[in-house]
Order: structure tokens, then C-alpha cells, then sequence
């Protein structure tokens, strides 16, 4: 690699898009972020606008690049968000739909009835996933059946159906793919075999036509044309999904690692080398292939809402998440429990019907109490399903929200182990960026081991008697927002 080349990575998440440039020793040269607007037309309903996610793109990258040679771009690296889907016209590009958000519940009647079917074994052994509305097959079927009920200008290709990842790769023309690790969570592919799996498209009406062909996350991938200032022709070396991306990072390759990435909702992911996972807490499914075979498969839990609890308290009370964040690290929650499931609950419970409870107040309870018990319902949902996971005595944390050292601090406590605070910022644009030199020859393996992951260390400060009293409040809490109490992952009560 040229003493003077950089990497471009870009990070389309869902609440902005971020842009960095990475120099020849993984440093970060320049960053740049903008923000991303979304609507609920409906309860339950999440949309964004494929048109604005686009322009963001653009915005990032200029601002990024602003004071850089843009010719200096060796390669470019994308992660993006997961699940989310969008339908879009082939001949024109244009989008034909909105982007249904990874958060959008519209198809939990559907994801329900199929359930009711058995069809949920099925959909589990293929891919990997709970049959769940959060993923990607269900919401493509829905948008199907409202652009196209009758299939006929899908069935012809005519029209693309993809994740973000498609669509950001369609605005530089080629031909319509997916990188596998979002294929693997659109529910429709066989996360073994790295193909779409027939029956789940007959299942959640999809014509394969509509489909983009599944790539590594080294591609093949079209290479960049209007993306200013980025000259045309400059390659994509690399796509991964977001927090695949954080995963990577935070060297991932290794073992025993275990990462949480806290943004508006969590991602608990690790390596697994066998590609089986135990029990139904969590999902299966591929973290980065390096080729075709070269898969790396990783187990997962998600969380739906983390820092957006934090951000839907702030807009109730007329305050910033910042403040709340603040008020809540000196106060004590004194019983009172939050539990988030504005849209259920996702792992380790995958129970779409659960409702949001607000337990254990008192006369006495004010925000301070409430604001505490908002950050800590964060740390709680992500010990779940790290336990879930298995022994694990360090976790790493990255994401927004772990940046508060309040919340660090209480997920250290009520997890009992230590927990990796990274002090390296936005590093699922990092992890893109880290895997788009190695597919490029800027650096090797050996490079990527030697690059800067410093961290602050969080260690528990109180005993096992304390963390199973917490954990078991906190589980009460829980059982009063389930819509049926079964046993609790993990093992824990």
C-alpha cells in the first residue's frame, strides 16, 4: 500500500450514515456522520426513505473527503444495517416502496399465523433464525403483495428486491447481488449452504427473479460510479453487515470472543467455528466469508430496543438521552424495572406479542428512578443473552451507548465479568474498513492483529448473592411484560 493511500469506509446505519478514511496503519484520518430521518405511519410501522439513505451516502462521503485527495481511495468498505428491505425498479433504479425498517412489526399477524402452521421448524433448521417479524422475508412479501400482488413484474425480474446493502450496491450499476452475512438474516437463505432455499420463497411469496445473486463479503461487488468526489472505478473490496462489522473489528477471528455492539438496538454475536447453535435463545448465522469457501459462521442474539429506550424516555420528558444518562448514573433505580418490548421481545425470548411494563414504582418514584431504570434495563437485556451464549469471561462493548461509563459499569456488575469498553470509535465503519484493505492486499492478517484496539476496563463490583438478586427482579419485571412465561434461557431465574 502507497504511503499516502486510504481507505473509504462507509457505515449506513439506522439513525445516521457514517463515513471514515483509514490510513495504511488502521488509523482514522477523517470521519464525517448524517444523521437519518425515519416515520411510523402507522403503530408499529417503521419506514425510511430509500431516496435520503442514498443522499446521506453521498453527503457522508463528500463531507469525509472534504480536504483529501479523493484519488488517494485505494478501496471502499460498506457495512450497513440488516433486515431491512426495499423493492426498487431494475430498468430505472428507482425505488418502488419505502424501506421497511429491521424494526417495522407489520407482519407479526403473518409471521403468527405461519407459526400456528408449524411452519416455524422450517424456518429454524434452514436458516438458522426464529420465525420472527424482524427479519427480512415476511417484509418482502409485503411489499411485494402491495407493488406487485400478482407477482408478474417480479417473476420477470423486472424488479429488485434487496437489504440495504443491495440497494447502496445498485446505485453503481452491475448486476443486482447480496453479501451473504445480510442474506443470511433475510430468513430466506440456507445458512449452511450460502443459497436461497426454494420452500421459504414459495413460503413467504417470493419469485426468485426478484432476487439478488448471494456474494462473499470480498465479492465480487460492482465498483463505485457516482459517488462524488470518488472517481468512477474505485473497487469495493468489502461489504459486511453492521454488526458483523463491529464483530470483525474487535478481531473476531480470534476465540472466545464475544462482542455487544449498543446502538438503537444491541447485537450480541461471537464466532462459531462448527455452525450449530443450542437451544432456540439464539440465532445462526454467517458472520464474513473471505470466499466461497471461506465461510465464517457466528451465533447471535438481538435486542430491539437499547439506546432508543433512552431516546423515547428523553422525547417523553422534554430532555436529551445525554441528560437522562447523566441523571441516571448518580441516582439508584430503587425497584423500579423497565422493560422495553415496545415492538416484543426479541432474544433470548422471541416473543413478538410481549408489551412494555413500567414495574415497581411508588408514590416516591420520580425520573431520576425511571431514567435508571431505563439504562439498566439495557445491561440487563444483554447479559440474557450473553448467558445465553455460554461462559464467556470477558465481553467487548462498542456503540454509541457504550461510550456511557454508567452503563458499562452496571453491565460489568450485573453480568460478572469484565467488560472491554472500546475506546476506538465507530467500529463497524472500522471493520469494513479492515476487511476492504485485506481483500485489496493494503494488509495482511498480521497487519490487522498489530492495529489499535484500546480499551477501558470495566470489572464487577459486587458478589454472586447481588447479581442473582438483580437478575431475578429483573426477570420478574419480564414475566410481567411476556405473553406466556416459559423458562428462561440460559438457565437463569
Amino acid at each position: 500500500m502507497a504511503r499516502d493511500e486510504v481507505i473509504l469506509a462507509i457505515d449506513q446505519g439506522t439513525g445516521s450514515t457514517k463515513a471514515l478514511l483509514v490510513d495504511r496503519h488502521g488509523r482514522v484520518v477523517a470521519r464525517a456522520s448524517e444523521p437519518l430521518g425515519q416515520t411510523q405511519p402507522r403503530p408499529g410501522w417503521v419506514e425510511q426513505s430509500p431516496a435520503e439513505i442514498w443522499a446521506g451516502v453521498i453527503a457522508a462521503t463528500g463531507r469525509c473527503l472534504d480536504g483529501h485527495d479523493p484519488r488517494s481511495v485505494a478501496a471502499v468498505g460498506i457495512s450497513t444495517q440488516r433486515e431491512s428491505m426495499v423493492l426498487w425498479d431494475r430498468a430505472t433504479g428507482e425505488p418502488v416502496t419505502p424501506v421497511l425498517s429491521w424494526q417495522d412489526q407489520r407482519t407479526a399477524g403473518q409471521c403468527a399465523a405461519l407459526a400456528a402452521k408449524g411452519a416455524g421448524d422450517l424456518v429454524r433448521e434452514v436458516t438458522g433464525l426464529p420465525l420472527d417479524p424482524m427479519f427480512s422475508a415476511a417484509k418482502g412479501g409485503w411489499l411485494l403483495d402491495h407493488a406487485d400482488p400478482g407477482r408478474l413484474r417480479s417473476g420477470r425480474g423486472e424488479l429488485c428486491l434487496g437489504t440495504i446493502d443491495s440497494w447502496l450496491l445498485s446505485r453503481f450499476g452491475g448486476e443486482h447481488v447480496i453479501e451473504i452475512g445480510n442474506a443470511a438474516r433475510t430468513q430466506l437463505m440456507d445458512v449452511r449452504t450460502g443459497r436461497w432455499d426454494p420452500r421459504l420463497l414459495e413460503m413467504f411469496g417470493i419469485p426468485s427473479p426478484v432476487l439478488p445473486r448471494i456474494v462473499p463479503s470480498t465479492g465480487a461487488f460492482p465498483a463505485v460510479r457516482g459517488l462524488p468526489p470518488l472517481p468512477d472505478g474505485v473497487p469495493v473490496t468489502a461489504v459486511l453487515g453492521d454488526s458483523h462489522a463491529a464483530l470483525f473489528a474487535h478481531a473476531g477471528w480470534r476465540p472466545d470472543r464475544v462482542k455487544a455492539t449498543y446502538g438503537t438496538g444491541s447485537s450480541i454475536m461471537a464466532r462459531c467455528p462448527d455452525a450449530t447453535v443450542a437451544g432456540t435463545a439464539l440465532c445462526l448465522t454467517v458472520a464474513w466469508a473471505t470466499g466461497a469457501d471461506a465461510v465464517t459462521h457466528a451465533v447471535e442474539g438481538n435486542i430491539r430496543s437499547s439506546g432508543s429506550t433512552l431516546r423515547w424516555l428523553a422525547d417523553i420528558v422534554g430532555r436529551t438521552p445525554a441528560e437522562l444518562a447523566d441523571l441516571a448514573a448518580s441516582a439508584s433505580s430503587d425497584g423500579v424495572h423497565l422493560v422495553p418490548a415496545f415492538g416484543g421481545l426479541s432474544a433470548p425470548w422471541w416473543d413478538s406479542d410481549a408489551e412494555a411494563v413500567l414495574a415497581g414504582m411508588t408514590l416516591g418514584t420520580r425520573l431520576p428512578q425511571i431514567a435508571r431504570a431505563a439504562l439498566e434495563s439495557i445491561a440487563f437485556q444483554v447479559e440474557d443473552v450473553v448467558a445465553a451464549a455460554g461462559p464467556h469471561p470477558v465481553l467487548l462493548a462498542d456503540g454509541g451507548a457504550a461510550a456511557n461509563p454508567a452503563l458499562m459499569q452496571i453491565q460489568a456488575d450485573v453480568s460478572g465479568r469484565e467488560v472491554h469498553q472500546s475506546l476506538v470509535a465507530d467500529l463497524s465503519a472500522l471493520g469494513a474498513a479492515h476487511l476492504a484493505g485485506l481483500a485489496g492486499g493494503l494488509w495482511s492478517w498480521a497487519d490487522l492483529d498489530d492495529f489499535d484496539r484500546t480499551v477501558r476496563v470495566f470489572s464487577p463490583r459486587n458478589d454472586a448473592a447481588e447479581r442473582r438478586r438483580m437478575l431475578g427482579a429483573w426477570h420478574q419485571a419480564v414475566s410481567r411484560a411476556r405473553s406466556s412465561v416459559p423458562s428462561i434461557p440460559g438457565g437463569t431465574s
